[in-house]
């Protein structure tokens, strides 16, 4: 694959950014209830609108944020949360990033790829867990080819064990060429994920010294090429810590207004990742950009309320008491029972930490965040059905935006969260689970669609699955 960047040019205005948040350093009242307004009524922000929140010192103002924000995805989302699982393929890479496990200078990883045989080891150990939906995640490496994800891909779809099967799969990998995206479009991926990592150049260029991940405008435009081959679910991100968050924010608007103007359509979902310890990493002992769980409420919220169509995926990476707290501020998706080595879902050893690319706030197993979620009110989901119904990129938004994604996603959410409970869970996570699709059920003010799900429970209680909408 040949990286070639001429002619581009980065779509990310440092200084405007720069401007953007000097001057809305303080926003008044009005001000900010009129930005919050303005998101409740489903309109994406504008750079200096969202500057204004990312800037809010004022306790008061920061409530009024975050409580406007769970407002909005109560609108938009309901209750619901997806949940997946994240399958590292391999860690072998030929980058140097200075804050990451996986960089080739690090001699304490343990490099892996699995094999097939591995492979399929591990997708039956997670659909006998329950899992429906995967990321997989690869390093950047000649091995991990346009051809080798494709493979993998259908190899994943292929396991059919016991009661399980996996109707999604993610992918995190490295920015490929056009052909490249095509042949992994061809195995019926759902969403590509690329994060910048930083969207500050100069930071950029000193913490990717050498490999292809040092080409910033390469990593830039990686989602359009994607875009240009025909995946139209992009996944955009940004690693919490590397550069000043706020900067950051901006760098994820931005990103979102070039997708919107170029092709239609912006980003399928957001991430936000905060840096985390890493074996052999000492950058990650002590980040120059360090965000405080104050500001991560703050950035969560103002994410949320910048763009009302775009999925929020909070990562296990961020310990319980986090996770727990900032679902309420906009998140849709979450991963639950993960393992991050190599290997790991089908024979953890003591070797597992060195091939893991960080490391793990919440390790809860998935039956326990299930049972967790249930308690708390909201909806564990594992449906698929917008990908495999063609809800996808713009066709999403054309459902998402009258909010028929709250109409579909909840009726949706309830029969995946049923097939759970009657194929994988606990018996407390059952109980209480059955209870709440009970409660959610009345809910529905649609009576057809009501009396549908009824009956569709009803012959899922019966062994019938896979029901959707």
């Amino acid at each position: 694959m040949k990286i070639n960047t001429e002619g581009l040019k980065s779509f990310i205005p440092t200084a405007e950014i720069e401007e953007h948040l000097n001057k809305n350093r303080f926003a008044d009242a009005i001000r900010i209830r009129d930005i919050v307004d303005k998101s409740l009524d489903k309109q994406r922000l504008n750079p200096d609108e969202t500057a204004a929140l990312i800037n809010v010192t004022d306790p008061e103002l920061k409530n009024l944020i975050l409580e406007g924000a769970h407002t909005l995805k109560e609108r938009i989302y309901g209750n619901r949360i997806v949940l997946f699982a994240p399958l590292y393929v391999g860690n072998e890479c030929i980058n140097d990033c200075v804050y990451c496990g996986f960089r080739i200078s690090n001699k304490e990883c343990q490099r892996a790829t699995l094999s097939k045989e591995e492979l399929i080891a591990e997708t039956e150990a997670l659909e006998d867990k329950g899992h429906k939906r995967l990321i997989m995640v690869y390093g950047e490496h000649p091995k991990y080819s346009p051809e080798f994800i494709a493979e993998t891909v259908q190899t994943v779809y292929n396991v059919k064990h016991n009661k399980g099967e996996i109707r999604r799969v993610n992918i995190n990998a490295a920015p490929l060429d056009i052909e490249g995206f095509r042949t992994v479009k061809s195995v019926g991926i759902g969403t590509y994920q690329i994060f910048q990592e930083t969207y500050q150049e100069e930071t950029y260029q000193n913490l990717h010294p050498r490999g292809p991940k040092s080409n910033f405008l390469w990593r830039l435009y990686g989602l359009d090429r994607a875009m240009q081959a025909g995946i139209d679910d992009l996944g955009i991100g940004a690693l919490m810590g590397l550069y000043n968050w706020r900067f950051e924010v901006m760098g994820l608007l931005y990103h979102t207004i070039h997708l919107e103007e170029r092709f239609g359509v912006g980003p399928h979902t957001i991430s936000f990742p905060r840096i985390e310890p890493a074996i052999g990493t000492d950058f990650t002992k002590n980040p120059p950009y360090k965000v405080s769980d104050e500001d991560f409420k703050l950035l969560i919220a103002s994410i949320r309320l910048s763009v009302p169509y775009t999925g929020m995926i909070l990562t296990a990476r961020e310990p319980i008491a986090v996770r727990d707290e900032v679902l309420r501020y906009g998140i849709s998706q979450i991963d639950a029972g993960s393992s991050i080595g190599v290997g790991d879902y089908a024979h953890k050893d003591e070797e597992s930490k060195r091939k893991s690319q960080f490391v793990l706030g919440d390790t809860r197993t998935l039956d326990d965040v299930i049972y967790e979620l249930a308690h708390s009110g909201y909806i564990p989901s594992f449906c698929t059905s917008c990908y495999r119904a063609g809800r996808t990129g713009e066709h999403f938004m054309e459902f998402a935006i009258p909010g028929f994604v709250k109409r579909f996603c909840t009726p949706n959410a309830l029969l995946t969260f049923a097939e759970y409970l009657y194929d994988y869970a606990s018996e407390r996570t059952k109980k209480i689970g059955l209870e709440l699709i009970d409660k959610e059920v009345a809910k529905i003010d649609d009576p057809n669609m009501q009396s549908s799900v009824q009956e569709n429970l009803a012959k899922m209680k019966e062994g019938i699955r896979d029901l959707h909408y």
